[in-house]
């Protein structure tokens, strides 16, 4: 998870803070000192770690601070706002889009960072936000570049143009006039790499600037390679004037110190993050949420933001209509854990949420735990499936023999279910709580549609 072992340190030295009650200025500064050694070995900038405690020093050490009756707690507002301020308090992930369609995006970076994957993925994207993007194949020299970024565009069923092996400014130039004559309003540039910076490569990725002249020009940087990603980020921005960062494979990152360092060395936003190998693992890149992540406070709006995405609308709602009259079964389950499928690993949804994130690894949460359930019901015949209640001895039996799971499993999941509706019985009953949740679930099928996991997530 991104940030795993910065967000452990810094709750540790939050902690410590919290447990003194009264802070004197030398508890903050020791405090600080301990922020400072987890961003540094987060890999962030050494120049931005040491900026950045000095700045949360100076704020914290403040009349206000010291004489709160909860100096801990203005500490750590402190440290989320200038975490904020450091990663770029706008809203980085707004695109710009030319006045007369097309828009040209042009991807750039080195070799390995994940350009043409996340070309489909910002054309898949922005598709979904009902753009029609093509993209168009300026890698001419990588052997199967091309091919690569047809495979993945099919996949994100969004247009690719290519010419071959054609000089990459005149692709580019072709690709413009191709997209005006079929109404493509979004135009995405998917660039040569090479393993280093060199002048051929930067001089290409000028020339082609020069000819089609894009209103984006974003850097796609593998967040993995922490300082390396910033002094790359750096230099490209020097030659080519970026306006943005794609941070790739951040998922992956435990450590997060280019997510922190990128925007100080450059003055360029983040504006997307690849948090997954599938097409739809692109964020729109929110400092505040990523602030949020990082203290261990979790992230609901992205969370809400993908379920709207991800989540078949039509089911939530029906789904949560059936909650409000006590009448889930079998096949809501099943439903309810597809549903869940779509919105990624359940790690990755934990992650979101507030007081969760960064307990994640003291969890022992298996993804496999979904199918095994699913197959339980899918042993099911359909009038057990809609009557939990014929359920006896030899039925559980013949499911677990056909699901090839556990009797101990059957029975575990029918619980799961009967505690489920006992819950709703107390919920939806008159009352506070009742009226509380029939407005809850009656807003959109739930939490922006996300399936109502009333015996919380399988496997847990």
């Amino acid at each position: 998870m991104a940030f795993e072992n910065l967000s452990d340190k810094l709750n540790n030295a939050f902690k410590k803070l919290k447990n003194k009650g009264k802070l004197s200025e030398d508890d903050v500064k020791e405090a600080m000192r301990e922020v400072r050694l987890a961003l540094l070995e987060a890999d962030v900038n050494y120049k931005v770690a040491k900026d950045f405690t000095k700045t949360v020093t100076e704020r914290a050490i403040g009349a206000d601070v010291m004489e709160s009756l909860t100096p801990a707690q203005m500490v750590i507002k402190i440290v989320n706002e200038e975490l904020v301020n450091l990663m770029g308090d706008d809203d980085g992930a707004r695109l710009e889009y030319a006045s007369k369609p097309p828009t040209v995006i042009m991807l750039c970076g080195l070799q390995g960072a994940g350009k043409t994957t996340h070309a489909a993925k910002l054309g898949k994207y922005l598709k979904a936000q009902n753009h029609r993007p093509m993209l168009v194949a300026c890698d001419i020299y990588r052997p199967a570049a091309i091919e690569q970024l047809k495979v993945v565009g099919s996949k994100a069923e969004v247009p690719v143009f290519e010419m071959g092996t054609e000089n990459p400014v005149r692709i580019a130039k072709e690709a413009i006039k191709h997209a005006k004559d079929y109404g493509n309003d979004i135009v995405i540039l998917d660039t040569a790499g090479r393993l280093h910076i060199d002048e051929a490569l930067m001089k290409e990725l000028q020339d082609i600037k020069a000819e089609v002249d894009p209103q984006e020009i974003l850097l796609t940087i593998d967040s993995m390679t922490g300082q390396d990603a910033v002094n790359v980020a750096k230099t490209f921005n020097e030659l080519l004037d970026i306006t943005g960062v794609i941070l790739t494979k951040l998922d992956g990152d435990t450590r997060g110190g280019a997510a922190l360092s990128v925007r100080a060395v450059t003055g360029k936003p983040i504006k997307f993050s690849g948090t997954g190998e599938k097409l739809e693992d692109l964020e729109a890149f929110h400092p505040d949420r990523m602030a949020s992540r990082i203290l261990g406070m979790g992230d609901v709006l992205t969370l809400i933001e993908e379920a709207e995405q991800k989540l078949d609308q039509k089911k939530a709602e029906e789904l949560a209509q059936k909650m409000l009259k006590n009448k889930m079964d079998f096949n809501d389950m099943l439903d309810q854990l597809e549903q869940v499928q779509n919105m990624g690993p359940i790690k990755g949804i934990l992650s979101k949420l507030p007081g969760i994130g960064n307990k994640i690894d003291d969890m022992d949460i298996n993804d496999r735990v979904l199918d095994w359930n699913k197959a339980i019901i899918l042993s099911m015949t359909p009038a057990e499936r809609e009557h939990p209640g014929l359920m006896n001895p030899s039925r559980k039996r013949r499911i677990a023999a056909g699901s090839g799971r556990s009797v101990e499993e059957v029975n575990r999941l029918i619980k799961q279910l009967e505690q489920t509706q006992k819950m709703m019985r107390q919920f939806t009953s008159k009352g506070k709580k009742g009226k509380q949740l029939r407005k809850m679930l009656n807003s959109n099928g739930g939490m922006g549609g996300m399936p109502p996991m009333g015996g919380g997530f399988p496997g847990m």
